[in-house]
């Protein structure tokens, strides 16, 4: 039996995954799948942290360049990773996965309120946590949230599960010759401006040495993979 290579982990999902094939909205058999693969990595004693987007219900940016004040436009979007959050709890639960969700924003009938301290015991007590409401903050994506919650969980990496299979140098989706890197730094990242999270999550993974990993998530096994030391997407360190 290999050694997984990380203890705790901090996984980010886009939301636009949660919709599967629709375009927007919430499919469940996606949401089962992902369950199931969680829940593989959970079972190798991993502690497993999940922050995740909200685009598949509303995106806060789109809306406020639509005429909506970017404030409450974040907000709203901060309430649909909420959705997105309990709707991933209640597919792992059914697993039998115990699970707990933390919010940055007061919803206590469906959330516990983020404290941190409290967060890493449920994760030293082999739940896995999932943290909603973004920041809590307007202004700031999910991948800043991601990034933030990751160091302050002290997670050994951040892991990035996207639609495609790492990072590329431009979208291999509108360039056939885009080029796809196995390693890349930050600082190259930054200079070059790839899509791999926004600038501000970039320079907070990049200020405390939190390595990122982006690959496919609708992979079979990508994520057993990554946690197996087997080369699977894109490092970023």
């Amino acid at each position: 039996m290999s050694i997984p290579a990380f203890s705790r982990i901090l996984l980010k999902l886009s939301g636009e995954i949660f919709a599967g094939d629709q375009d927007y909205g919430i499919n469940s058999k996606i949401i089962h799948n992902l369950a199931r693969k969680i829940i593989q990595i959970s079972k190798k004693n991993i502690q497993v942290g999940i922050v995740i987007g909200g685009g598949n219900i509303f995106r806060g940016i789109s809306a406020s360049s639509q005429g909506l004040e970017r404030v409450p436009a974040d907000y709203l979007g901060m309430l649909a990773t909420i959705m997105n959050s309990v709707a991933l709890q209640s597919a792992l639960e059914k697993l039998g996965c115990d699970t707990r969700v933390m919010s940055a924003l007061s919803i206590t009938q469906i959330a516990e309120p983020y404290i941190r301290r409290r967060g890493i015991r449920h994760l030293e007590k082999g739940r896995i946590v999932i943290f909603a409401g973004g920041t809590g903050n307007p202004y700031f994506s999910t991948d800043t949230a991601a990034a933030l919650r990751a160091i302050e969980i002290n997670a050994d990496v951040i892991i990035k599960g996207t639609k495609v299979d790492g990072v590329y140098s431009s979208d291999p989706e509108l360039d056939p010759d885009a080029k796809k890197y196995d390693s890349i730094s930050f600082k190259e990242v930054i200079e070059k401006e790839l899509r791999v999270m926004d600038l501000t999550a970039i320079t907070l993974c990049k200020e405390n040495n939190l390595p990122i990993i982006v690959f496919d998530i609708k992979s079979n096994n990508g994520l057993v993979d990554i946690i197996n030391s087997v080369p699977t997407g894109t490092t970023v360190s």
